[in-house]
């Protein structure tokens, strides 16, 4: 079932059944090179998995399956999960897309699609944003959504930008239609 569709994507819960394929992607050191948890074998996937299933029944998000619409390959995941920071629980804002599907506005497109779905069906009041400040492609990915004012921090010992973006900045941030 389709959660939300952008132009040349789509989004949909994870099955176990995406396991191989998710792996070829989270087993890439460059599609890793800024996770927390490193590159992922196919164990460490099906957790991953398992956790967005969990995250699906509560709190009712998760990161999604992202589908290109043009091959109907399974390309990434994109979405927002339950993270403690700083002893508080956020709703925090991830992705990671197959090398093949950089630099062509895939991320953009999913990162919008995913605060779209958030902030109108999910009702979230914020999203967080937690990305290394080397990670230069992640950072323009969150500021073209929105994501502007941030803090330092450090997260899991990593020195990090923690933006916030609530749904209001959101709605201003879009089209006059985008909070009807």
């Amino acid at each position: 079932m389709k959660l939300f569709e952008t132009e040349r994507l789509y989004g949909r819960e994870f099955t176990t059944q995406d396991i191989p394929r998710l792996t070829e992607i989270l087993s890439d050191p460059e599609v890793m090179r800024y996770s927390v948890h490193g590159v992922c074998d196919e164990t460490a996937t099906a957790k991953f998995i398992d956790w967005c299933i969990s995250c699906y029944a509560d709190p009712g998000v998760g990161s999604w399956a992202l589908i290109e619409k043009k091959s109907a390959e399974l390309i990434g995941f994109c979405g927002v999960g339950p993270e403690p920071v700083d002893g508080v629980e956020q709703m925090n804002l991830g992705y990671r897309l197959a090398r093949e599907y950089w630099n062509l506005g895939f991320a953009t497109e999913a990162v919008n699609g995913v605060l779209d779905y958030v902030f109108k069906e999910k009702s979230l009041e914020s999203v967080v944003a937690i990305i290394e400040p080397e990670h230069l492609a992640s950072l323009r990915v969150a500021e073209k959504a929105g994501f502007i004012d941030y803090i330092n921090r450090l997260f899991h010992g990593r020195p990090v930008r923690l933006y916030r973006l609530s749904s209001q900045e959101w709605c201003l941030l879009g089209s006059a239609t985008r909070c009807l």
